[in-house]
Order: C-alpha cells, then sequence, then structure tokens
C-alpha cells in the first residue's frame, strides 16, 4: 500500500516552497495525487524520498563554527525569561546575565532553583524600573508576545505602543541604553496585522534611538537543535555605533531525535529517566497503528473516518494530527502540551508523549536543569523556550558585535 504525504510535508522534505510544488504539478514535471473526498494535493511520500539525496541526515563534515571569546565581561538583563532557555544559551556563549524578568511564578522557581546567584524579578514588567542599569549593561534581551498597537499617526510612536509588552521592552531599552538590544518571536510576527506591528516595532526603536538590522527568522536545525523550530530575531543597534551585527551562520549539519535521546555529540549520556503525560487507553489504541515518521494518514481508512470525525472530510494535510516522530528526523517544534491533538508527538517505539527530559534534550536543555511546578507547567515551560542552542548561537553573534565595538570605542 502506498503511504502519501501533504503538500505541507513535501515542501519541508524537498526544500521547495508549497507555490513551487504546485507549479511543477501544473507543468506535470512533479505531478501529485489528489484525495478522493477533497480533491487537495497529496504526494507519495518514496517519490518524495527519491528526490531528497539524504533526507534528514547528515551533510558532511561540520566546518561551520560562530564561537568567539569575549575580550571583555560582557552583561546582559533578560526581559520575558521564561524558564530561561534563551539566558542559559548566552550564559555558555560567555555572556553574565545580572537581571531577570519573568511574571511566571513557575518559570522563576525554575531559574532561582537552576540559578541562585541569578536576580530574578518577578512580577509585570510594568512594575519594575531598570535605570539603575543605565550605561552599565551591554545587551537587553526579550522574547515579547505579538500584540497589535493602536495606531495615532502614520508612524508608529512609543507612546501609541503603551498597554502592550513590545512598549515595555522598547522602555527599558530606552532606560538602560545598551549598545545592542535583541527581541525574538515567532514567525508569525511579519504577517501579524498586514506587517503593521513589525513595521511600528522597528519605527518604535528607530524613535529611542536604535537602527534596526534587517529582520531574519533562524531556523533552529540550522543551529545545532535538534527541531524544526523557528524564531524571528529583531536587532537593533544604538545610533551612535558603526559596527555591523552579523547574524550567526547557519550550521552544515542536522541533528535528529537521535542525536536528542541518545549519547552522541549532543549528549553524553542517553537521556535521563524522568516522568511524563500518558495517552488514554483509547488514544493509545489508534496511536499503536501509526508507524515512524507516520501520521493518521497511515491508520486504517475506517479508523481514520473515526478518529478524525468530521475534519476527515475538510481536506488540507492536518500533518500534526497523530504523528509519530522518526528518530532520523529532527523533532517537529514543541508545543506547551505533549498530546494536542492538532500537534501530536508521540515518541517513535513507544505509544506515549515525550517525557519532560526528552522536551528539554530536544529543546537543548542541559540535563541537570530543573524546572519547577506540577508536570503540565513544566511541560509549558519547556515548550515556550528558546532552544539553549540557539541562544548559545546567537550570544556568539553578540559577543562579536560587542567585541569589535570595543575595539572601535577604544
Amino acid at each position: 500500500m502506498k503511504k502519501y504525504i501533504s503538500l505541507k510535508e513535501a515542501s519541508e522534505k524537498i526544500g521547495k516552497s508549497k507555490e513551487t510544488l504546485r507549479r511543477w504539478d501544473r507543468k506535470g514535471q512533479f505531478t501529485a495525487a489528489r484525495e478522493p473526498i477533497s480533491n487537495y494535493r497529496i504526494y507519495d511520500r518514496d517519490e518524495v524520498e527519491s528526490l531528497v539525496s539524504e533526507p534528514f541526515t547528515e551533510y558532511g563534515e561540520d566546518i561551520v563554527s560562530n564561537k568567539v571569546e569575549p575580550d571583555f565581561p560582557y552583561s546582559v538583563v533578560e526581559l520575558f525569561a521564561g524558564a530561561g532557555g534563551l539566558a542559559v544559551g548566552l550564559e555558555k556563549a560567555g555572556l553574565k546575565c545580572v537581571a531577570l524578568n519573568e511574571i511566571d511564578k513557575w518559570a522563576c522557581q525554575t531559574l532561582r532553583k537552576n540559578r541562585p546567584n541569578w536576580k530574578v524579578l518577578e512580577g509585570d514588567i510594568k512594575d519594575f524600573t531598570f535605570t539603575e542599569f543605565k550605561d552599565k549593561v551591554d545587551v537587553v534581551t526579550g522574547g515579547f508576545p505579538c500584540q497589535a498597537f493602536s495606531y495615532a499617526g502614520k508612524k508608529l510612536g512609543l507612546s501609541d505602543a503603551r498597554g502592550t509588552l513590545f512598549y515595555e521592552f522598547a522602555r527599558v531599552v530606552q532606560d538602560i541604553n545598551p549598545p545592542i538590544c535583541i527581541g525574538e518571536n515567532v514567525r508569525g510576527l511579519l504577517s501579524h496585522d498586514k506587517g503593521k506591528t513589525i513595521s511600528g516595532m522597528i519605527s518604535i526603536l528607530d524613535e529611542i534611538g536604535y537602527n534596526v538590522v534587517p529582520v531574519q527568522v533562524l531556523k533552529a536545525i540550522n543551529f545545532r537543535v535538534p527541531q524544526k523550530r523557528e524564531r524571528l530575531i529583531l536587532v537593533g543597534v544604538r545610533k551612535d555605533i558603526q559596527v555591523k551585527y552579523e547574524y550567526p551562520k547557519a550550521h552544515k549539519k542536522i541533528y535528529t531525535l537521535k542525536d536528542a535521546l541518545k549519547k552522541g555529540e549532543l549528549y553524553e549520556t542517553d537521556v535521563p529517566n524522568s516522568h511524563g503525560a500518558l495517552y488514554p487507553q483509547n488514544k493509545k489504541d489508534v496511536m499503536d497503528l501509526v508507524p515512524q515518521k507516520g501520521y493518521w494518514r497511515d491508520l486504517p481508512l475506517n479508523i481514520q473516518k473515526e478518529f478524525m470525525g468530521r475534519s476527515f472530510y475538510l481536506g488540507g494535510g492536518k500533518t500534526g494530527i497523530a504523528r509519530r516522530i522518526g528518530w532520523d528526523e529532527p523533532c517537529l517544534t514543541l508545543t506547551c502540551s505533549p498530546a494536542q491533538k492538532q500537534t501530536e508527538r508521540c515518541h517513535p517505539e513507544e505509544t506515549r508523549p515525550f517525557t519532560v527530559r526528552e522536551y528539554a534534550r530536544i529543546q537543548t536543555f542541559p540535563d541537570d536543569w530543573v524546572f519547577a511546578g506540577s508536570i503540565a507547567q513544566q511541560y509549558k515551560q519547556i515548550g515556550n523556550a528558546v532552544p539553549v542552542n540557539l541562544g548559545t548561537e546567537i550570544g556568539y553573534s553578540i559577543i562579536k558585535f560587542l567585541n569589535q565595538y570595543s575595539v572601535s570605542n577604544s
């Protein structure tokens, strides 16, 4: 029996846009099949694999290195710090966290439990002032949420953004006046409110004295993270500084789920045992039938219809439903819950969601980083985090910039 994958999944595997695949289909260059109910494009999995010489495997020796040593002690204030993914990554690169703000009490407990020496400012960022750090901190970072602004005029100003968390990010940057600030967000920020939100952020940073480097979306799999996660990076450089910021170079090697959970280059041991969520028996019975790298379309047709309900007839790939991850591929983006129907992340061999420690490994947290709160709170903290290794690579790029700035300023 042939195995089929969706247009979206074929696009990801081949590395071409969905529109390119549609064009190939129209021209007969690479023909899609059609779903019997919705006429939606699906592709023969074997044919797609044949187009990819080494899908999700090592691309030879990785000769890329972004590592750079700091010439001086550099410090960072982090906002919206969460459970510390970015902070740990920056620390590994060589940056010292002098203060971290976070509103979630469990994430704050996690930060204090692992780094008792860090100054954790627990609570709403609106309640804190940061003027004590003025001209004393080298970088301000923050993963502010994506919120729409109210537009008072043609060009959005800082006052128009009041009430949003980006306003608070910009306020702190203005108070501290660091050489560089780094914001991170989801890819969707690019199109949020038809692009007005990101344009507004850029104009606000311009107003408070920062030039914004062309925005980039970094793919975590290119930065030693065994997960298909993307983060938008917004970099502001103070206008009196002429040094150019450069994003970290993408690595050649792609790491897989096996690299995350087994002894190898990323970790010196297999993943430690830990607690985790379980499927109810009726769901486990269904998931038992899904092969590695398979999803709901690999189920028998009668079970597909019963499991999917009305959505079976709606078309679309829905590739996250009843999805079992393969050992030889990066994991799909982790969410705040390991067993949501639309974004299933099932273990390759055992029929269960990933455990807390497996979740943490996929996000490249060190094994000794302990998470506070209930299992649900721990999953939430890990799922919301910036992958640690991505944070480290961004940290190297910041240090490279600060080293050059220190030379030009001496």
